[in-house]
């Protein structure tokens, strides 16, 4: 809806329309079904995990409070993002109202690097875990975790909350159609009247420097663990300890990779489609939500146990 201004031409939106694949609309036929399974797959994953952890006492420990949260996150995004693209692909029901959009980009901007710095968390748990064993049980307490958990809602809320404040204090008084599927800081804005060179530069040293700072004391984290366990005599437990932190380490890769060639596909707009960057957007509010709790969840033998116990009681 654009509604008019009294005695003035201007024009005030009060809801967008989502566009998704602009130059490519055939990808919402073939995309509709995977993207559906891998939301299920996600809700189901870490809805078992969630459960599993509340009902098995042996898994109350901070480890798994951490995959918890990180499980938490993953759901609320992909809630947040794919039920309203599934429903621009199914049925066209393209528009979105103008608070709902900026409540969608506030959640989306906060809860990635969210995700980020629990990431952090979990690398750091492994570290004092493989590296210094005995202390682990001193520093890695339920009340690290309530700090860490605090510490991540807080950093990422005060540092991310201006991104959809700038962005909807903006004056939109023209188009209304978002060339994406979600409501993108960038997508949106654009659309504004008002000069968004403020809100463009402040989003990109929020996500370079929180992003950016996660990955790098990720890598350090898993730099000092491998130096750890190449160390270790017991050519059992150096295995089991590499394998674990090889496939940990992987994810956050992808996780981290993904969002990196999203941003410069977004940044070499004009050599790339732009429906790639509108792709890798959507599909990585959704995978690493599938993968988490697959690869720290499942992969952990103590949680498999726990699934089974709660199979046979169920039966």
């Amino acid at each position: 809806m654009i509604q008019l201004y009294n005695g003035s031409s201007s024009t005030e939106v009060s809801e967008f329309l989502l566009n998704c694949f602009v130059r490519s609309p055939s990808w919402q036929h073939w995309l509709s079904l995977p993207l559906s399974m891998l939301f299920l797959l996600a809700m189901g994953a870490n809805a078992t995990l969630l459960i599993t952890i509340r009902l098995e006492t042996s898994l109350h420990e901070p480890m798994y409070y951490l995959l918890s949260f990180l499980s938490i996150l993953d759901i609320v995004l992909c809630l947040t993002v794919i039920p309203k693209v599934l429903l621009v692909f199914w049925f066209d029901l393209r528009p979105i109202s103008f608070s709902a959009c900026f409540l969608q980009m506030f959640i989306m901007n906060n809860f990635l690097p969210m995700e980020s710095c629990t990431f952090l968390v979990m690398a750091y748990d492994r570290y004092v875990a493989i590296c210094h064993p005995l202390r682990y049980p001193s520093i890695i307490t339920d009340l690290f975790v309530i700090k860490a958990s605090l510490f991540i809602v807080a950093r990422n809320t005060l540092l991310t909350a201006p991104i959809p404040i700038l962005s909807a204090l903006l004056h939109y008084c023209g188009d209304n159609i978002i060339e994406n599927c979600i409501c993108a800081n960038l997508s949106v804005s654009k659309l504004s009247c008002d000069n968004v060179t403020v809100n463009k530069i402040y989003q990109l040293i929020v996500a370079w420097t929180l992003l950016g700072s996660d990955l790098i004391l990720i890598f350090l984290s898993y730099s000092f663990i491998l130096r750890a366990v190449m160390k270790l005599k017991a050519k059992g437990a150096a295995a089991k300890a590499l394998s674990t932190c090889v496939s940990h380490f992987i994810l956050i890769l992808f996780f981290s990779t993904i969002l990196l060639v999203f941003i410069f596909t977004h940044m070499a707009k004009k050599k790339v489609s732009h429906d790639v960057p509108v792709l890798l957007n959507v599909l990585h509010h959704v995978i690493p939500a599938a993968l988490n709790p697959i690869v720290y969840g499942v992969r952990t033998k103590e949680i498999k146990q726990g699934i089974w116990r709660l199979l046979r009681k169920g039966q």
